[in-house]
């Protein structure tokens, strides 16, 4: 038996029947990063007390049996924007590489009350902006599936740990599929929550109108377990639901909008098709939708999330926050420490949003940008009246090779069937939709599925369904 090949809910079962220890588990953990990260770089850093912790568990387990919380023993990977008390949270970036967090998110909080193992911080695109991993200040993350090509990104080394086996479950974060997306071209499950039904105090800021912290798993049923976990109102969230009441699915239907889907490679539509039919087999009915405003969003997106870039990164300037580079005056001083402390795609970004936020551009981009979010909600409320599910391809191709897509506009096109999601809040999943045969690998893709707020249990129904789990 290879404990790393075991889901959540495998383990946590094992535990239960002492068929193995959590000290077993937690070594042969440990013992598959340290031969495949110096590899992927997944994981930034591996956190020390992990064999203390594995005592701990057995000895919980001993005591309390099938009583211990549900998540001891299970190790968990944690994307590097989200605060774990006493530990490093750099973000992926030189500004933040000393900056340790003097409080657990409440995620983490969560995850600690069940008694979860916090295992290592993963890599990430600098402060989220990226979907390769490659933008990160450590270097690239790498698939595990063809170490030549990326994982995709944000929450790239999540989705790396997750699918080389060197965590089973892992925390991500996304503002326009971040999640998914890294999910889609390693072969995971990857789900973006309902805005506001898991809290963002303690996840560093990229978006705030956008960014949703959620799961990463190689089971629909693991992911679940971890919402539900990591779900629930927080006073320290501005933005959090005040009463989380799940909306159960009022049909079968799954709308399909073919006009949208139109630019995903031939080989990926094929695939998407194929699993249309597989649901249909199940009972669900597929058809055509309409969602004429769908291929703007990644143009609303990108005005609207580097306006947002621009304000939240405002106080990272060397004197109160971050990496500090001494100069001539305070300007210079300012000057050279946003330069040295920012890489080149985040410095693009807060020059974009500065421009976009600037007098006399105001109006002519971001007011109209948030006219349009306005426009996609209206379809989507449309459009759910009919169906219960929009399907879509999650990414347009499999995971490219590191370096393919230097331009940037090549790269944000990557993100085009996940902005709708993120730009109205809306629950999205993707689960693997299979492999497609590229330069000699079997490189996986994903589908996605998107539901109306607050029914994101209805997603993990459809998403089980397809991939033959059960609810146990």
């Amino acid at each position: 038996m290879e404990y790393t090949d075991l889901s959540v809910r495998e383990l946590q079962q094992g535990y239960r029947a002492k068929d193995f220890s959590v000290s077993e588990v937690v070594r042969a953990y440990l013992d598959k990063i340290e031969k495949e990260n110096p590899t992927l770089n997944a994981y930034l850093e591996v956190f020390d007390g992990a064999f203390e912790y594995a005592k701990e568990a057995d000895a919980l387990f001993l005591e309390k049996g099938d009583r211990a919380p549900s998540l001891t023993g299970i190790p968990v990977a944690v994307k590097d924007n989200i605060l774990i008390k006493g530990r490093i949270a750099s973000s992926a970036s030189k500004m933040l590489e000393n900056h340790v967090a003097p409080y657990d998110a409440t995620v983490i909080k969560k995850l600690r009350e069940e008694n979860a193992l916090c295992i290592g911080r993963t890599n990430m695109d600098e402060f989220a902006m990226g979907s390769s991993t490659e933008h990160s200040a450590f270097g690239p993350t790498r698939n595990p599936h063809d170490p030549e090509r990326v994982p995709g990104g944000s929450s790239g080394g999540s989705a790396s740990a997750v699918a080389g086996k060197m965590a089973p479950v892992a925390l991500g974060s996304e503002t326009c599929g971040s999640i998914r997306q890294p999910a889609s071209l390693c072969g995971l499950v990857g789900f973006k929550p309902t805005y506001g039904a898991v809290s963002r105090s303690g996840l560093i800021a990229m978006g705030s109108s956008l960014d949703q912290i959620g799961p990463l798993s190689r089971t629909v049923n693991d992911a679940e377990l971890v919402f539900n976990i990591i779900r629930g109102y927080d006073e320290l969230d501005a933005t959090s639901l005040p009463a989380y009441e799940p909306v159960s699915a009022k049909n079968k239907r799954i709308g399909v909008p073919r006009a949208f889907i139109k630019d995903a490679s031939p080989e990926v539509q094929q695939l998407f098709e194929g699993n249309l039919k597989k649901l249909e087999k199940e009972g669900y009915e597929i058809v055509d939708i309409e969602f004429p405003s769908a291929p703007y969003a990644l143009a609303a997106y990108y005005i609207v999330m580097p306006a947002e870039v621009s304000t939240n990164l405002a106080r990272l300037d060397g004197v109160r926050y971050g990496h500090h580079a001494p100069g001539e005056d305070l300007l210079d001083e300012y000057k050279k420490s946003r330069m040295e402390g920012f890489g080149k795609e985040t410095r693009r970004r807060i020059i974009l949003g500065t421009h976009i936020l600037s007098s006399g551009y105001y109006d002519a981009y971001y007011a109209r940008a948030t006219a349009l979010r306005g426009a996609l909600a209206k379809d989507l409320e449309k459009a759910f009246e009919s169906v219960s599910y929009i399907a879509t391809p999650t990414t347009p191709n499999v995971a490219f090779k590191l370096g393919e897509k230097a331009d940037p506009l090549s790269m944000y096109l990557e993100d085009v069937f996940a902005a709708p999601a993120n730009l109205t809040g809306i629950p999205a999943i993707s689960v693997s939709a299979g492999t497609i045969a590229t330069d000699g690998k079997d490189l996986p893709i994903g589908i996605q599925f998107m539901s109306p707020k607050r029914s994101d249990k209805s997603l993990f129904d459809v998403a089980r369904t397809l991939l033959g789990e059960t609810n146990t």
